[in-house]
């Protein structure tokens, strides 16, 4: 790598078969860069053949640039991503559960089932956004589960469905050396089957109050709310001898951001305006699979299950 060349632009296509990511598309972008003063390398390194490819450039975008460029590229479905060339491959995953790993927000699926879905849904979208104190939302949604059926939780359990690219993530982290933890703000009830399904080494999430065969309307502290994840990255980093530049973190909402923000490599996965406002890298269109290509893996490193 040049010496004035130590930061790497990825383009990730989500729908190869529509929209490849092309030489001539990387040309129109290092030609954008170029407009900007920024410097890139002549060389195109493909992860895959139409999907992946990075280039080399001379500073990191700014937020603004990347928004620009994203927008240039959105009716393409094409993910960009902008870091440090150093370090790229990380050895700490912490990953969101709600709407990241699993496809839905668990406490709203579980309220569904109990026929008062909207009311807490409303509750969920707010605090997701950023708009209410994220422990006052769970608790007030919480409570309103009180003496409903318990045996909602294994009907839950057996619904859970991983996002595309879930275990392909944490499995190929997993294969090249990472610890990959799950860290939710939702429960342990879901946390640990979902935690077993896709891979991960460890979890953490809040405990459901439950007496007998109903729910006690109650989540018990401690909370794990976004300082909790926070605590949680720098604490395993500390015990794996790591920095947190060498974590990667992907989240979709608010409680995500102080995680997402500290790691060296936060991804906002199909995020929240806020997180879309606070941050560089993003996956908007494609899989979890797309984290991947941003920490540099080509597909025949993936360990696909």
């Amino acid at each position: 790598m040049s010496d004035n060349l130590k930061f790497v632009f990825t383009l990730v296509a989500a729908d190869p078969d529509r929209h490849p990511v092309t030489v001539a598309m990387i040309d129109e972008i290092t030609g954008l860069l170029a407009a900007d003063k920024i410097a890139s390398g002549p060389y195109i390194k493909w992860l895959r053949d139409d999907v992946a490819a990075e280039i080399e450039i001379g500073t990191m975008l700014s937020q603004d640039q990347m928004a620009k460029l994203r927008q240039t590229l959105a009716d393409r479905q094409i993910d960009i991503f902008c870091q440090a060339a150093e370090g790229r491959r990380k050895q700490l995953l912490l990953a969101d559960m709600d709407s990241t790993i699993v496809t839905g927000e668990t406490l709203d699926d579980l309220a569904d089932l109990a026929g008062i879905g909207d009311k807490i849904a409303a509750i969920t979208k707010r605090a997701m956004n950023g708009e209410l104190d994220f422990i006052e939302a769970i608790r007030e949604r919480v409570a309103m589960l009180k003496d409903l059926p318990a045996d909602l939780i294994q009907t839950m359990q057996n619904d859970l469905k991983l996002n595309e690219g879930a275990r392909n993530l944490v499995n190929t982290m997993r294969n090249h050396g990472a610890t990959c933890v799950l860290v939710s703000g939702g429960f342990t009830v879901f946390t640990e089957p979902v935690a077993l399904q896709a891979g991960f080494h460890h979890h953490h999430g809040n405990t459901l109050g439950v007496d007998g065969d109903r729910f006690t309307g109650v989540v018990h502290d401690p909370i794990l709310d976004r300082d909790t994840k926070l605590r949680l990255l720098r604490e395993y980093a500390q015990d794996l001898d790591l920095s947190c530049e060498q974590a990667m973190a992907i989240g979709d909402g608010a409680n995500d951001l102080a995680m997402l923000d500290a790691a060296g490599l936060g991804i906002g996965y199909h995020p929240k305006d806020l997180l879309q406002k606070a941050l560089p890298n993003h996956i908007i269109h494609g899989d979890l699979s797309t984290a991947l290509y941003a920490q540099g893996f080509s597909y025949n490193e993936f360990a696909i299950k």
